[in-house]
């Protein structure tokens, strides 16, 4: 252990928003200081949806440049949101702003991709949950497309890596955000190349990958320059922001699930190998590379989107109550009015068709439910669905895992969401333990710490974010039973034909 205080940055960037934070290692406790928020807002330009990479570096540097204010860093670590990618010339450039993962290019290409190579052949070589948008999917939709970049690129590297390109030089693949591409092989670690070349998207631009607490390297001299952190490394940690949210849970065992609960959902099992099966191929699970040759089997859930996207529509003119305030309205509206499935399609894209709530309204119309007209009653629809997706999710990693799940550790935003924590133990009827709503950051810093020989092992980090950082439990509460009836039937159903703009609205 250190006997002099240990200075990290973690640069957490989310789907909404970044931040840098600085991490203080005093050999027992970690301290946390943001000294940078800023927010992640995705531009429209001639009809696709992009991620404003130029804007969010220099947010990036903003942060390093605060972070130095306050004295020496021994090194920085960038975490981010899986699946999306940059492409890179010859020399190291950046070929176009990163298409967003929520863009309408992968519509069908899922049904394109199975003509070619059957459903099960993909997953088989992946162990990757299927979603349109996946960066298989992605790269399937710019090789039927014919897209010059495809011919230009010399190197792709996922969200974190090209930041990390950015600030160091590298042109690796960290492995956990490599993983949720849906183009590596769980059990190689290698990318999934023979299936990549039957789909027919090129794989010479594919980069090394590398272990979560690799050494990238120093700073760009000019970096280090605008930054003041001369001295500092950088080093991958796990760079899919889920990976390092799970090393900051400090989870009781391997009986307790983590939900990482942000714009997106996220519940799974730490287990230490892949597991690809009839099983989790039925119930659509993923095996996602973790930290410390671990695997994240879990799914993928739609999360808190679905509430940002209806606060946004229900108060275009910018005068939205908080969402403390929003929580407080959906907690006193009645229980149980309807229910939405989180994951049909509808709800995957901003804007069209119509507005998130008319969607939902939508919904509940087509199923034969109650529409929630109040914004208190659609909100605990939303939370209440999300909570009930939970549950199905905790089933099927029991069956898939073979054990049963005993707690559940939320972890993220969504640990502060009270009312979600309350529900979701009531939907699951599992104790729920919340916090730290910062595990991304504090597992983004931890890797850091073992990578600079301060931390011995994930475990060891773990005891630390216990000792450091507190915890809220709730106990299960309410019957259920009827809601999770409800619920199952409403998602075994086939899905409802989406309605029009002009009927949802």
């Amino acid at each position: 252990m250190t006997d002099s205080l240990l200075r990290l940055v973690a640069v957490d960037l989310g789907a909404e928003s970044g931040r840098a934070v600085v991490g203080t290692f005093d050999g027992g406790r970690l301290a946390l200081q943001d000294v940078h928020r800023f927010a992640n807002v995705p531009v429209t330009m001639a009809g696709t949806l992009h991620w404003d990479f130029l804007r969010l570096f220099g947010d990036v540097t903003a942060g390093l440049r605060r972070a130095a204010a306050g004295g020496p860093v021994a090194s920085v670590g960038v975490d981010t949101w899986g699946v999306d990618f940059g492409l890179l010339d010859d020399r190291g450039r950046l070929l176009g702003n990163p298409v967003h993962h929520r863009d309408a290019r992968t519509a069908g290409m899922q049904d394109l991709a199975f003509a070619t190579v059957p459903r099960e052949e993909i997953y088989r070589a992946t162990g990757i949950q299927f979603m349109p948008i996946n960066t298989l999917f992605q790269l399937l939709s710019m090789a039927r497309a014919g897209d010059p970049q495809l011919r230009q690129a010399d190197r792709l590297l996922m969200m974190g890596d090209l930041f990390a390109h950015f600030l160091c030089g590298s042109s690796v693949a960290e492995y956990t955000n490599a993983s949720t591409s849906q183009c590596m092989d769980p059990f190689t670690r290698d990318w999934a190349r023979p299936l990549l070349e039957r789909l027919g998207i090129p794989t010479g631009f594919l980069p090394e990958i590398v272990q979560p607490g690799t050494v990238l390297g120093p700073l760009r001299p000019d970096v280090a320059a605008d930054t003041g952190l001369a001295d500092a490394r950088v080093v991958a940690p796990g760079s899919h922001d889920t990976a390092s949210a799970v090393v900051g849970a400090p989870l009781a065992g391997p009986t307790t699930a983590f939900l990482s609960s942000g714009t997106w959902s996220l519940i799974g099992l730490e287990v230490a190998a892949p597991v690809v099966s009839d099983v989790t191929l039925a119930a659509n699970l993923t095996n996602e590379g973790g930290v410390a040759g671990t695997i994240r089997l879990l799914r993928n859930v739609m999360g808190l989107w679905l509430v940002q996207e209806s606060r946004r529509a229900l108060w275009p003119a910018g005068d939205a109550p908080s969402y403390e305030e929003l929580a407080a309205l959906a907690e006193a509206a009645p229980a149980f009015t309807a229910f939405i499935d989180p994951d049909d399609e509808r709800f995957l894209r901003p804007g069209d068709p119509g507005d998130m709530p008319a969607r939902a309204r939508a919904f509940c119309a087509e199923t034969g439910q109650p529409i929630p007209r109040d914004a208190g009653t659609l909100i605990r629809v939303v939370l209440e669905s999300l909570a009930l997706r939970y549950a199905v999710a905790v089933d099927e990693l029991a069956r898939a895992s073979g054990h049963p799940i005993e707690a559940i550790h939320v972890v993220g935003g969504g640990s502060n969401h009270r009312l979600l924590c309350r529900l979701t133990a009531g939907a699951t009827g599992l104790p729920v333990r919340a916090g730290p709503v910062e595990a991304t950051a504090i597992g983004n810093l931890a890797v850091q710490a073992i990578a600079a020989g301060e931390l011995a092992s994930v475990a060891e980090a773990r005891e630390v974010v216990a000792r450091s950082f507190p915890v809220t439990e709730y106990d299960p509460e309410g019957d259920w039973a009827e809601a999770r009836a409800r619920f199952a039937a409403l998602v075994a159903r086939p899905a409802p034909e989406p309605a029009s703009a002009s009927t949802a609205a």
